[in-house]
């Protein structure tokens, strides 16, 4: 089989409704995202799909020997140290602490909410891969538009772009996989997957746990809980007989990956 599903979450504390201005305590974020990663167990235990588990440090400080579970079937790579606060120095503090956490070499970055970062500073910080970019326009985040749709090379760094539709470039990721008709995101999912021989997908486990009362919009929150992750179990089998689910490490390792490079 030579498609491939990426598939993707970002772990990390549930800080989400601060951004609405809603409070919430740290120790009730990190309680709702340890929560959030129990919800999707069914996923990462599923033997046919390995996923990419992009994890703050601050998270896998708390909860080290379930990053550690995770690590011997899944990839961990580095979500910075916190979701809510960054300086570049947390680029190498995070990888350093998730490798010692884990036990294994952690080569892929993505920044929280998909944050611009210096290539230089990801090479310098000893990354193999990068997969901050949208490579679409969402109003009020980013207007990305005008950057390659697939895995290119930058400044020397691999990255890896969540995927988005051909032609219009619609993201496939997880507020269109919660606002889209479910039949409407599989066929675009399924003709990005024929069209670049892969799909990259990210979600965040606290979207399958009950949020209705954080003060989040609609269009953030719902489906949420069991009813958003039954969605995903369906996605899952609905692109099991088409693709392998691997990890963005192993993809990226293929010796015959052909990067290209912006114009």
């Amino acid at each position: 089989m030579n498609r491939y599903v990426l598939l993707s979450f970002d772990v990390e504390e549930f800080d989400m409704p601060l951004e609405y201005g809603f409070p919430i305590t740290a120790e009730e974020q990190m309680e709702l995202g340890k929560k959030g990663l129990d919800a999707i167990g069914s996923v990462l235990d599923d033997e046919a799909v390995q996923t990419t588990l992009f994890t703050t440090a601050n998270f896998a400080q708390h909860f080290p020997s379930d990053i550690r579970r995770l690590a011997e079937r899944h990839e961990i790579a580095s979500h910075t140290f916190y979701h809510s606060s960054f300086r570049t120095e947390h680029l190498l503090q995070s990888r350093e602490k998730l490798e010692e956490i884990s036990g294994k070499k952690i080569t892929g970055l993505r920044m929280p909410r998909m944050k611009k970062v210096a290539m230089t500073d990801v090479i310098q910080a000893g990354y193999g891969y990068d997969s901050s970019i949208n490579p679409t326009w969402l109003p009020g985040r980013y207007n990305n538009l005008h950057l390659p749709r697939t895995v290119y090379m930058d400044q020397g760094m691999k990255r890896m772009p969540a995927s988005v539709s051909p032609g219009l470039r619609i993201p496939l990721f997880w507020l269109s996989f919660k606002n889209l008709p479910y039949p409407v995101f599989r066929w675009l999912a399924m003709q990005t997957l024929k069209k670049d021989g892969y799909l990259c997908l990210y979600f965040h486990p606290w979207e399958f746990i009950d949020i209705s009362k954080y003060g989040l919009p609609a269009y953030t929150r719902r489906p949420d809980g069991e009813v958003l992750l039954t969605r995903l179990r369906r996605l899952i089998a609905d692109l099991k007989p088409h693709a392998q689910f691997t990890p963005i490490r192993n993809f990226l390792s293929t010796p015959d990956r052909r990067l290209q490079t912006p114009n």
